[in-house]
């Protein structure tokens, strides 16, 4: 079974399971509603989740005017996967982390946390944005989004479903199961739902890291750049995403707190598994890879740091780091 089929099956599954809570909560009329709203939810995720997550992050664009290094890291990459150049954008927010979204590659937009720029070195703020390219190049992004929609709207139908309650009378189209039916749609549906997430984006993280490793041409740029970001993860709260937990998959590392409920259901890959196999694909090809779409090994970048070329006066980014960002 390829990917593409098994991600449209568990897309599927994550329809028919906001339709089941339609039906727990107003019977065959709550399952005609949900099924007209599953359909209306995905033509507009289609065409405005991108902006929608942005915004629900604040997330702000910049340019190579206002960011300079990081913009340029980001075209450098994106001409290497031969995409087009995506919306770059940055989170104002301490804890390292980084997204990409977008419904095609034309139309896709990355972004990066205040405390990602902040924490790590160019290159393996290089290693993260490649793997975020990874996403559109397979065209993960649109996907993803639109189940971040879906599943955020499970939890939200089936809490207003518990808050007000619903209609026993089946003969009127209603909840047959009266109050038990909104109870359980309340308890299991956003599990459920969280469950698909999982499945959805395990299946793709792992290529996106392996693609991505491909595109910035040093696996072991992005297995430490994963290694810092889960170390600092653990110890900084992302409130944002707290706040909107049906988004945490589309993260590079899961942004949820271990305080968080959500984050006993993670919708990552361990990340000791993902940092190994990125160590393994160094040593099997001398640490560097032949680029996106290449075969062979590269040849080892002459000022021992860039794959593609010198950097611009000493590296990608000033040594200190202190950006546009802060």
């Amino acid at each position: 079974m390829t990917s593409y089929l098994k991600t449209t099956i568990l897309l599927a599954g994550l329809t028919a399971i906001f339709m089941a809570v339609g039906f727990l909560l107003g019977g065959k009329t709550g399952l005609i509603i949900a099924f007209v709203m599953a359909l209306g939810m995905n033509l507009f995720s289609y065409w405005n989740s991108g902006d929608m997550v942005l915004s629900m992050y604040g997330a702000r664009e910049v340019d190579s005017w206002s960011a300079p290094e990081f913009h340029g890291i980001v075209a450098r990459l994106a001409e290497r996967a031969g995409l087009p150049m995506p919306r770059v954008y940055i989170i104002q927010n301490d804890q390292p982390n980084a997204f990409a979204t977008g419904r095609d590659p034309d139309h896709a937009a990355v972004a990066a946390t205040t405390g990602l720029l902040q924490r790590l070195t160019p290159e393996e703020i290089a290693g993260v944005m490649a793997h975020e390219l990874a996403h559109v190049k397979n065209r993960d992004t649109l996907i993803m989004t639109i189940t971040a929609t879906i599943a955020g709207a499970v939890s939200m139908l089936a809490n207003f479903g518990l808050f007000f309650g619903a209609s026993s009378n089946d003969e009127r189209g209603g909840n047959p199961l009266g109050m038990v039916g909104a109870i359980l749609a309340a308890i299991l549906a956003p599990i459920a739902a969280t469950l698909v997430q999982m499945a959805i984006s395990r299946t793709r993280e792992f290529e996106a890291d392996r693609i991505g490793a491909e595109i910035c041409g040093r696996p072991n740029w992005l297995a430490d750049a994963l290694t810092n970001i889960h170390n600092s993860a653990n110890h900084i709260p992302n409130y944002q995403a707290e706040a909107h937990p049906a988004t945490a998959h589309l993260f590079i590392a899961n942004p949820l707190s271990g305080a968080s409920m959500a984050s006993l259901f993670s919708t990552h890959p361990d990340m000791g598994e993902r940092v190994a196999r990125l160590r393994a694909m160094a040593a099997q090809t001398g640490g560097f890879t032949g680029g996106f779409g290449g075969g062979g090994r590269a040849t080892p970048p002459r000022d021992g740091r860039s794959p593609w070329g010198a950097p611009p006066q000493g590296g990608f980014m000033p040594q200190n780091r202190r950006g546009p960002w802060g």
